[in-house]
């Protein structure tokens, strides 16, 4: 944590950058009391691997020396694009539409995989009927429309969880996402680029295109990650990095879904290394280069499962085996109380 005020602009994002230099740290004590207790736990010293780690993450974040997930959920964000119409995506925008109403009925791969693990679901319709503008000739929103949208996405915490999941759902968002990258991270565009839904080589070529396009346009501009994130990004983009935010300074531990979920993140850790300690990579996409953004955020992810669906399913998955990580640790007897021997050296 740090007391620097960060500085201001009269810009709408000098409220971003003011929660971002208040961000509170780890709770040292909640992770040595959590390690006082793995080493009382009827099992060999780290012979849990990560869900030993996993117990240490979630009591540092939660402030908490025995931490909990009784109230997980999953937020998914949905967003429409205006850079669809360039024809980088194998859906039409009006699945967006019919893609929410699936989640409303229950009908999702998110709804069952959220069922299957006890996890809460919530899904944020973020103007669907108004697409951001195409990118690749405009920025995509005007900086009050990020900073509003950022904000709302504060409030999937708003009634109350104590691990939370984010998600999206958006035609066109693999674009956005492969753009985010390309500026941040630079290289040619291609290297971020994946296929999406599922486009055919002239539709990849199309992203390509676009996100050259959309890079020269922007120029000097995208030497500010929130200017990445407003001129390239999209609504479901700004809410979870808003979503981000919140749960930091409200002590929630945050799993981070995919490809798309990942550019969010992307900016804040290029705004400070520290805005993503509280959180951990849910799954490895098979999207793009999700890879080599994990590694570039210093994000080693839960699960690698070949999944590219989006929606918060990897978030999901990988909140399943975080349930069990705590189990163990909150659970599980210790030697004085199951009467074990300890091993010797």
């Amino acid at each position: 944590m740090t007391d620097t005020p960060a500085p201001t602009s009269g810009s709408p994002f000098d409220d971003i950058r003011a929660l971002l230099s208040a961000m509170p740290g780890p709770d040292e004590a909640a992770v040595a009391a959590v390690r006082a207790r793995d080493a009382e736990l009827t099992k060999p010293a780290g012979s849990l691997g990560r869900l030993e780690w996993l117990a240490e993450w979630l009591g540092a974040w939660q402030a908490k020396p025995k931490p909990s997930v009784a109230r997980p959920l999953v937020a998914v964000f949905a967003g429409a694009h205006g850079v669809t119409a360039r024809g980088v995506s194998a859906f039409p925008d009006v699945v967006n539409r019919q893609m929410l109403e699936n989640f409303a009925a229950g009908g999702a791969a998110i709804n069952q995989i959220c069922a299957a693990y006890g996890i809460g679901f919530k899904v944020f319709d973020l103007a669907l009927d108004i697409p951001t503008k195409d990118f690749s000739a405009e920025p995509a929103m005007s900086e009050k429309d990020a900073v509003a949208t950022m904000a709302f996405g504060m409030e999937a915490i708003a009634g109350g969880t104590d691990l939370l999941g984010i998600g999206e759902m958006g035609i066109g968002n693999t674009t956005s996402a492969a753009a985010i990258y390309s500026a941040l991270y630079g290289g040619e565009p291609a290297r971020w680029v994946g296929r999406g839904s599922g486009v055919d080589d002239e539709g990849l070529a199309r992203k390509v295109r676009v996100i050259e396009e959309a890079l020269a346009l922007h120029g000097e501009a995208l030497s500010d990650p929130l200017e990445v994130l407003r001129r390239l990004g999209g609504r479901e983009i700004c809410a979870m990095a808003g979503a981000i935010l919140a749960a930091r300074a409200e002590r929630v531990p945050v799993v981070i879904d995919g490809y798309v979920a990942s550019a969010a993140a992307a900016v804040l850790h290029a705004l400070d290394p520290r805005a993503l300690d509280h959180c951990v990579a849910g799954h490895l996409s098979a999207e793009g280069a999700h890879r080599e953004a994990l590694e570039r955020m210093g994000k080693t992810p839960l699960l690698a499962l070949n999944m590219r669906l989006g929606e918060g399913s990897g978030a999901a998955m990988a909140i399943g085996v975080i349930k069990a990580a705590c189990a163990c640790h909150t659970d599980m007897a210790t030697f004085e109380q199951a009467s074990v021997s300890r091993g010797e050296g």
